[in-house]
C-alpha cells in the first residue's frame, strides 16, 4: 500500500509505519449503573419477525442457570442474568399501549351506548360483534401467511366503531318498528332484511379500501384485519344481533 509524500512521490506505507503487536482494551458498557455485555442477532429466512427466534432461544435457556427478564430489569445483578431488549421491548410496549387504547375505546363506546339507550345490559348485546372480529382476523392472517403486527391491532381498534355502528342500526330499527305496533318477531326479521343492504355496502366500501394496501410491507396487517374482520363480523352481526335482541326482549 503506497502513500504520496510532500514531494508528490509514492512511498510504501511500511517505510513510515512500524507495526507493533499489542492488546486492545475492550469497551466497558454500563446500563442503569450495572455492567452489561450486549449480544445482538438478527433473523433471516422464512420467518420475518425476530421474536420467533427470540422465544426459541428463550425456551432453550430455560433449563440453564441464567435468569431471564422479558419486561422488567434485574434490580441488582449479583449473578449473571439476561434481559431481552431491542425489538422485543419495542414490540411489548407497542402492543401494551395499543391494548390499553383498545380497552379505553371499548369502555367509551359502552358509555356512549348506555347514554343513548338508557340501559346497562343492551350495550353489551350491541357490542357482541367486537370480539367476533377475532374470528376473521386471526384465520385471515394464517390464510395469507402473514404475522400479526401492530398495524393489525390498529385495524381491530378501528373495526370496533364500524361494527358497533351496524349493531346500533339494527337495534334502533327494531325499537322503532315495535314502537309503531309491529310484533317483536316481525320487527327483528324486518330489521335484518331492511338494514342488510346498507350494512353490507358500508362493509364493502371499507374492504375495497383495504385492498389497495394489502401488498404494503408495513400496513399489510391493517389490510388483512379490515378485510377478514369486517367480512366475518358483518355477516355474523346480521344474524347474532337480531337473535340476541329478540331474546333480550322476551326476557323482559
Amino acid at each position: 500500500m503506497k502513500l504520496i509524500n510532500q514531494q508528490g512521490e509514492l512511498i510504501r506505507l511500511s517505510d513510515v509505519v512500524n507495526v507493533v503487536d499489542g492488546e486492545h482494551q475492550q469497551t466497558l458498557y454500563h446500563k442503569d449503573l450495572q455492567a452489561v455485555t450486549y449480544v445482538t442477532a438478527d433473523m433471516a429466512g422464512k420467518v420475518d419477525s425476530p421474536l420467533y427466534g427470540m422465544f426459541s432461544v428463550y425456551q432453550q435457556l430455560e433449563n440453564m442457570s441464567i435468569e431471564q427478564y422479558l419486561v422488567s430489569v434485574p434490580s441488582l445483578a449479583l449473578q449473571d442474568s439476561l434481559k431481552w431488549d431491542g425489538e422485543w421491548q419495542i414490540t411489548y410496549e407497542t402492543f401494551r399501549d395499543m391494548g390499553l387504547a383498545y380497552a379505553v375505546g371499548i369502555i367509551l363506546i359502552y358509555l356512549l351506548i348506555v347514554a343513548q339507550f338508557r340501559s346497562y345490559l343492551l350495550p353489551l348485546i350491541i357490542m357482541v360483534p367486537i370480539p367476533l372480529t377475532v374470528i376473521g382476523v386471526m384465520p385471515g392472517h394464517a390464510l395469507l401467511g402473514a404475522s400479526f403486527t401492530a398495524t393489525s391491532m390498529i385495524g381491530m381498534i378501528a373495526m370496533a366503531g364500524i361494527i358497533v355502528r351496524n349493531s346500533i342500526l339494527l337495534v334502533d330499527f327494531i325499537r322503532h318498528a315495535m314502537a309503531e305496533g309491529m310484533t317483536a318477531e316481525k320487527a327483528v326479521i324486518a330489521a335484518a332484511a331492511t338494514r342488510a343492504k346498507p350494512i353490507i355496502l358500508t362493509a364493502l366500501a371499507a374492504m375495497v379500501g383495504a385492498v389497495f394496501i394489502l401488498d404494503d410491507p408495513i400496513f399489510n396487517g391493517l389490510a388483512i384485519a379490515l378485510l377478514f374482520g369486517i367480512l366475518v363480523s358483518t355477516l355474523l352481526t346480521l344474524l347474532v344481533i337480531p337473535l340476541l335482541y329478540y331474546s333480550y326482549i322476551k326476557t323482559r
